[in-house]
């Protein structure tokens, strides 16, 4: 008890010193590249609800992975089950897990058999460069399953020749050993990482053991630049009640995710062409009973093979954005059957200028084949009107789109009987904002509405039924707003940065013919987000997060998290405490999160 009121007193007191006029030196949105989008645009003056983690922030918010980061994000719900992001699922304003779209350098890595898979090839964080979060309907730009909206993880680039080396444990036996090298040759550069996290966990049924691996290549980097992106994930982990099924304590899966993709920029004259090849392999094995894989055993294989050319071309007109991608989803599976899907998209967009430049307009189009459905057109539009050069008012509306999944499609299970019937899920979202970015304060706030048809659900006819069976039931209506607040200021001559968000989310469900649902609406209701990253002294950096999430089920919890750093020269020593107060609470089924935990580090870079 007395270290909540120390900790709280220190926060208090921190934030009522009396601030320095001195210009912060920070990292400035304004200028950054959102290469998200087709058309690259400076963050500012993007009409859309885009959010940036910057490397910096990564560093002072205090987290060990992607999940974390994103979890400090207003209107993101990252749903985990166990330490460490085990498995974490994705969701943006209230959407489901099936319906968020992860790019790594704007590479898709969708996986057609489910979107627990989402995160599997979230990359380390001292690789990461930004992470940009794309919030509303962004079919328009990416195609189906930006539902929505989109996460686009940039990894870094221009490496000095150096290797960084940490080691970190902590609570429930983890340990983690990672090491990151880069090297710079007169035509080529290399970045290559190797991490491995175990874990004894946090209660029955819970250890892990991860390997993550990372090549990323520049060749022909005088002449014409070409990108070489390769990932290998491996998960083994105890699911312990994973699934929605409390019962099931000695399941046990392991997963493997791997990505190759190259791609490079050429610039001819006003064109500006991004041609792209990748292939992205997923497989996840699961077993009911970790002693006795016989028992019961899932075994599923995809493969996505895809080609893209992007482009844009600019005249006294403004802006034209365009593309064409190609891709075809394999998988094979002991309970899904063997499988293929041919997919096609095209994508069309143009920015026109007006009064000076201050409003804008982007009207575009992206029109997507899929050889089991029927080909669909995303229309939309964003507008924006710079106010000032720091004051930004803007809104958009767009049609979205997200076909089943081949669990939902074909599964065969105990429990759960997939529908060959089912029919794409579809929507219209719009949103209005404002964006005021200054040299100490950005406040951005967005109001969201999304109209959804033909929800797709795990239903049953009666509570006697046991087996579930996806079904089109649900016709919802979402709407909320979201805001941010960031202020950073001088503290006895170092840098200080609060960062608050706040989330409201109402579901009214407009059509549901079964009352028996496996995967009930349970959006956050509301959601606070804050964090306070401070420097007490020179080369000393603290931080305390916190979360507060109310579902719509009427549940809540609060969480506080509470990271160290100290750097010594080419030495860093870091600690991180996680819900200092041992709050009891679940994210995701009804899967107990880990209660108190501290992980503690050292890293060391040669040069």
């Amino acid at each position: 008890m007395k270290n909540k009121y120390f900790l709280s007193a220190l926060l208090l007191s921190a934030i009522l010193g009396n601030a320095q006029e001195n210009e912060p030196k920070t990292d400035s949105l304004k200028e950054v590249i959102v290469s998200s989008s087709r058309i690259d645009l400076p963050f500012k003056e993007n009409s859309r609800t885009i959010q940036i983690i910057t490397a910096t922030d990564i560093k002072k918010l205090g987290v060990t992975n992607v999940a974390d980061a994103l979890q400090q994000v207003a209107g993101i719900d990252v749903r985990r089950q166990g330490v460490n992001g085990m498995q974490a699922d994705l969701y943006i304003r209230g959407g489901g897990f099936d319906q968020t779209l992860l790019l790594i350098d704007g590479i898709k890595v969708d996986d057609p058999q489910t979107g627990h898979h989402t995160l599997n090839l979230a990359l380390p964080i001292e690789l990461i460069k930004r992470i940009e979060v794309i919030k509303g309907p962004a079919a328009r730009i990416f195609g189906q399953n930006a539902f929505t909206g989109a996460v686009n993880i940039v990894t870094k680039d221009g490496f000095e020749n150096s290797l960084i080396a940490k080691v970190q444990a902590g609570s429930f036996g983890q340990f983690t050993t990672e090491a990151t090298g880069a090297i710079n040759l007169e035509t080529s550069s290399h970045i290559v990482h190797f991490s491995k996290n175990i874990s004894e966990g946090y209660r029955h049924n819970t250890d892990f053991d991860n390997q993550n691996y990372v090549l990323k290549s520049q060749f022909n980097k005088n002449k014409l630049p070409i990108d070489l992106l390769t990932t290998y994930s491996e998960r083994k982990f105890g699911a312990n009640g994973f699934y929605g099924i409390p019962s099931a304590t000695e399941q046990y899966e392991e997963t493997q995710a791997s990505l190759i993709g190259l791609s490079t920029v050429i610039k001819n004259g006003n064109f500006t062409w991004k041609p792209r090849l990748y292939w992205r392999r997923n497989q996840d094995e699961y077993h009911y009973i970790r002693s006795n894989p016989s028992a019961y055993r899932n075994l599923h294989i995809t493969n996505k093979v895809a080609a893209e050319l992007n482009g844009s071309y600019e005249s006294k007109a403004g802006i034209t954005g365009f593309g064409i991608e190609m891709a075809k989803y394999y998988i094979s599976s002991n309970r899904l059957g063997d499988n293929s899907r041919e997919m096609a998209s095209l994508f069309l967009e143009h920015r026109f200028q007006f009064f000076d430049k201050k409003f804008d307009i982007t009207p575009g189009v992206a029109v997507s084949y899929f050889s089991d459905f029927d080909s669909k057109a995303f229309p939309g539009v964003d507008l924006g009107y710079q106010v000032t050069s720091d004051f930004r008012v803007y809104g958009n509306i767009g049609y979205t789109y997200r076909v089943p999944t081949y669990t939902d499609l074909y599964y065969i299970g105990p429990q759960a009987i997939g529908n060959e019937n089912l029919q794409p899920e579809e929507a219209l979202s719009e949103e209005i904002g404002i964006k005021w970015l200054t040299s100490k304060f950005d406040f951005t706030f967005a109001a969201f509405n999304r109209d959804s048809n033909d929800l797709i659900d795990y239903v049953r006819p009666t509570e006697a039924d046991v087996i579930y069976t996806p079904q089109n039931i649900q016709d919802v209506n979402t709407k909320g707003f979201e805001t941010q607040v960031e202020y950073r200021f001088i503290l006895n001559t170092l840098p200080q940065k609060i960062k608050i968000g706040y989330t409201f989310i109402e579901d009214d469900v407009k059509k549901s013919s079964v009352a028996y649902s496996r995967y009930s609406i349970n959006s956050m209701k509301h959601q606070f987000v804050g964090n306070y990253a401070m420097e007490w002294f020179k080369n000393f950096s603290n931080s305390i997060g916190y979360r507060y999430v109310e579902r719509t089920s009427g549940v809540s919890y609060n969480i506080w998290d509470v990271s160290a750093s100290y750097q010594l020269k080419a030495l860093e020593f870091s600690v991180y405490a996680n819900n200092i107060f041992n709050t009891a609470y679940v994210e995701a089924g009804m899967v107990p999160m880990p209660k108190g935990n501290v992980l503690f580090g050292v890293k060391y870079l040669f040069k």
